[in-house]
């Protein structure tokens, strides 16, 4: 099968985000297939000898092995590098590998890294665990701070990394300011931009340099398969990224890519109903006699609300809020949902909530989750694309049986 690109000379990069999400980046066979094919191949022939050279020293176009590139795997991340607007992307197994293969392919021995203490538990692993085994310093302060990340800077530090909004307390980072004070240090500045995904929120527009995701949040969107993308500027793929990813092969399968470009062929709309029906529950929460706080980017009561306003294009799905009575309640409240199911994963059409004192942020100490804001009786609820009105029943009947 010899698959080129469709439609080569238009002009992609001026479509709109929905425009670019179904046709963006499509290869397709000399059969004229409608759905992205799957190349579910491990490896690729040559012509000669000669073609193979060629092709291992750079010197041809061309695949050689799925470790390395995929037909499939090229689709999803030229249609995800469009919507981003990044010059490269780069996929991988998941999200965690995306976080891991950004960080550790770009530090060193002797390295220093300021990270945002407010980070998903792998994902303080990376930084307070695993990166300092390899000689890399870590700093973690208070992301909401600016004059935190100032005070944070060292002659070594190469690195910034940050999600926002943050998991799960939503605590937002000013992007444009960190990455003003990044640019002025010589330092990378490395977003997590899972929460709030690519249609609410574009970090390198912002001032950052590399854009991570997982991949099996909102652009599956229905907790199907595992993927994760990294989104940088070329010459960070050609000097650091590509030869990591190359030669450690946390690669994403060619079956997972396919499912991913059907995910983004849907993600607007998702994204947008989602937050609408994430808006009118979190607004109905801070009216609940059971809960004691409600938080949600676009609400007044949110301590960011005027940076979500400035920097977000939309509210999120995600609500994270206290139910009166610690983890007892909480758990109660848990157990007697109906339609809202216990899961630790977000992003997906069905509505999801955790607890994640004992799940997402449990390997934390207990006075860490307490610096974070993380109470036992907080809850993530992960909005889903249920009727409002049948999710705010089951809320309120599980709440009234909890608390």
């Amino acid at each position: 099968m010899t698959a080129k690109p469709e439609c080569s000379d238009d002009p992609v990069a001026d479509w709109a985000p929905a425009t670019q999400l179904v046709h963006g980046g499509t290869l397709r066979s000399q059969f004229g297939e409608t759905s992205e094919a799957i190349f579910l191949t491990q490896g690729y022939v040559y012509e000669s000898a000669e073609q193979a050279e060629a092709r291992f020293k750079d010197e041809e176009p061309g695949y050689q092995y799925s470790r390395f590139a995929n037909p499939s795997l090229s689709m999803f991340e030229e249609r995800l590098r469009l919507l981003e607007g990044a010059e490269a992307c780069r996929a991988t197994a998941t999200g965690m590998a995306a976080v891991t293969a950004a960080l550790m392919s770009y530090l060193c021995a002797g390295d220093h890294v300021v990270a945002a203490r407010a980070l998903f538990g792998s994902c303080r692993y990376v930084v307070e665990d695993l990166a300092p085994r390899f000689g890399v310093a870590s700093t973690l302060i208070d992301g909401t701070d600016i004059e935190a990340w100032k005070a944070a800077v060292q002659p070594n530090t190469k690195a910034f990394f940050f999600e926002t909004p943050a998991n799960p307390t939503l605590d937002l980072v000013d992007i444009a300011a960190v990455s003003e004070i990044a640019e002025q240090a010589g330092v990378l500045v490395f977003v997590d931009n899972v929460f709030a995904t690519p249609m609410l929120q574009r970090p390198l527009e912002h001032g950052a340099d590399v854009v991570i995701y997982s991949a099996t949040k909102h652009i599956d969107g229905q907790g199907r398969c595992l993927g994760g993308a990294v989104l940088c500027p070329q010459k960070f793929v050609d000097d650091y990224l590509s030869v990591f990813l190359r030669q450690t092969g946390p690669t994403m399968s060619p079956f997972n890519a396919w499912v991913l470009l059907k995910g983004l062929e849907t993600l607007p709309i998702r994204v947008r109903a989602q937050c609408d029906n994430a808006r009118l529950i979190a607004d109905h929460l801070g009216r609940h006699a059971g809960v004691d706080r409600v938080l949600f980017p676009s609400r007044d009561d949110h301590p960011q609300a005027e940076l979500a306003s400035r920097q977000m294009s939309g509210c999120g799905q995600i609500v994270t809020f206290s139910v009166k009575g610690g983890k007892e309640n909480a758990f109660r409240f848990l157990n007697a949902l109906r339609i809202v199911r216990i899961s630790n994963n977000l992003g997906d059409a069905k509505s999801l909530i955790t607890h994640p004192a004992t799940t997402t942020h449990q390997r934390l100490k207990p006075e860490a989750r307490a610096e974070l804001g993380i109470t036992d009786g907080m809850v993530r609820l992960s909005v889903g694309l249920e009727d409002s009105n049948d999710l705010v029943l089951d809320l309120d009947r599980a709440i009234s049986a909890a608390v």
